[in-house]
């Protein structure tokens, strides 16, 4: 990471997007080693917010940071002059204008290999390149991306376990080291007259405040960092803790990666020095990252996963449609099935923006083999609700627990979600915790409530098929069903 000995270009812009932070960001880096002035700019782009609903948790959670990432890059420069220039427009419109507004030589930014972005990335260059201009990308969101981690004969893995292995046998601290930012700081240029305004509130931007701040979410490289710390005291207890919803287990770190206000460099290398010390809860978590880079690069090298199965046989399978399928997801998705379970992960992630891993795949396995609804239908509903929202992961999620995916788990693996339940919520904390409706039943019945003794249920308040619905569907009968349909697919194959 050794700078050129002199800048290549006399000023460049910086294109923030989902890296969010002044420390250990790529193209920052390599805009200041490259250009004698560099300015900074975050586009609010309307060709993502404008189909939204004007209550997003994700809008609040960007402003919030990227006030604080406006502070941080005046620290940096020694001047209140500096700063983030905040527009809010159609990116791949307004990034060239800014650019020739601010008559610099190149554009900086980081990777993003979704499709859309991609296609927005691709509009930029070529505008830019007809004014000139120069446009740069870098690697910032992943560790390994790409054609970085590929088999003997040069394709990409498509199952996890060999990629983790070549992951960690490529890994070095070449990879993991962080851009030295602060170094080259004084680089950073004044806003010029018209362009430094404060960042838009969400009126400016046509949105509502939401239960961000009563979430206690905490926003920023700064709320990243004290995750982490918080994570840091209880890390070697993960591999275990990570299966239950109901006490303090995860790092809640993924919104921040998801937005990059914290370097995935720095979690990695702090998750192998644990590991290395002899930590199975730090060992569990690196897999994990792990794995986000593996969805990426599933993502980039296969993109027909947005929209269809990583296993095209999957794509024949015949999913229930019609008022009876709609009325199912409806109930799936407002916690109405009749497993207290699921109903309390709904509730969860309807009220906080936040789904528990474990509950993740509980759900999505109900939606799926249960109810034998298009997994497609509740990728869609995870992206709409999900404050850590990224494609990749949440694609290579669903087509997981659907069996339509890489490395997916078995078509005949159908989580019961009442044995589930008995399991990572045996004392039922999580399920009274979003279903307070069912609180005063025994621990014995709360995990199926058809099954109490009617005293029971009167004794608690709880009247099934009135305040509290009936299961929507027979779980051992649903299974059938699903085997069978899953079977005529393999048999098809």
């Amino acid at each position: 990471m050794q700078p050129p000995l002199a800048p290549s270009y006399s000023s460049g812009l910086v294109w923030f997007r989902r890296d969010l932070r002044a420390q250990d960001q790529a193209a920052l880096y390599h805009a200041l080693t490259q250009c004698q002035h560099v300015h900074c700019a975050f586009v609010f782009d309307r060709d993502i917010l404008d189909p939204l609903p004007r209550k997003d948790r994700r809008v609040e959670f960007i402003r919030e940071s990227l006030v604080e990432l406006d502070t941080a890059l005046r620290g940096l420069a020694g001047h209140e002059r500096a700063g983030l220039i905040v527009v809010h427009a159609v990116a791949a419109e307004v990034i060239p204008g800014l650019a020739q507004a601010l008559g610099v030589q190149a554009v900086f930014a980081n990777h993003d290999d979704e499709p859309q972005a991609l296609a927005r990335d691709s509009t930029v260059r070529t505008r830019l390149a007809a004014q000139g201009r120069a446009f740069h990308t870098f690697k910032d969101h992943t560790i390994l991306e790409r054609n970085e981690v590929l088999t003997q004969v040069g394709n990409p893995y498509s199952v996890f376990t060999p990629y983790k292995n070549a992951w960690l046998k490529k890994i070095n601290p070449f990879y993991l080291s962080s851009y030295p930012v602060e170094r080259y700081a004084a680089r950073l240029a004044p806003r010029p007259e018209g362009l430094g305004q404060p960042v838009p509130t969400l009126d400016a931007l046509g949105f509502l405040p939401t239960e961000l701040a009563q979430l206690k979410i905490p926003v920023g490289s700064q709320g990243a960092h004290q995750l982490l710390n918080d994570f840091l005291e209880r890390i070697d207890r993960y591999d275990d803790a990570r299966n239950f919803p109901a006490i303090k287990g995860p790092s809640y770190l993924s919104v921040h990666l998801r937005f990059g206000t914290i370097s995935p460099r720095l979690l990695a290398r702090t998750a192998l020095e644990r590991v290395r010390q002899g930590s199975p809860g730090a060992a569990t978590w690196l897999s994990e990252l792990i794995w986000r880079d593996f969805y990426f690069q599933i993502l980039y090298h296969h993109p027909h996963v947005v929209g269809q199965s990583f296993k095209p046989a999957y794509d024949n399978i015949a999913w229930e449609t019609g008022p009876a399928a709609d009325a199912l997801f409806a109930a799936w998705c407002e916690g109405r099935t009749g497993y207290p379970l699921v109903d309390a992960a709904m509730a969860q992630i309807n009220q906080t923006g936040y789904m528990h891993n474990r509950l993740r795949m509980v759900v999505a396995s109900f939606l799926v083999k249960d109810l034998g609804l298009d997994w497609r239908r509740g990728e869609a509903y995870f992206a709409l609700q999900l404050n850590d929202y990224d494609l990749s992961a949440n694609n290579g999620g669903w087509q997981w627990a659907s069996s339509s995916g890489c490395d997916a788990q078995p078509y005949f693996r159908i989580f019961n979600p009442v044995s589930q339940s008995e399991k990572f919520d045996p004392d039922g904390k999580f399920i009274r915790r979003y279903l307070p409706l069912l609180a005063g039943l025994p621990n014995a019945a709360l995990h199926a409530p058809w099954k109490a003794k009617p005293l029971e249920l009167q004794g608690a308040g709880v009247q099934l098929g009135g305040n509290y619905p009936l299961p929507i569907v027979d779980h051992e009968a649903a299974r059938q069903q699903t085997l069978a349909r899953y079977a005529m697919v393999k048999a098809s194959a």
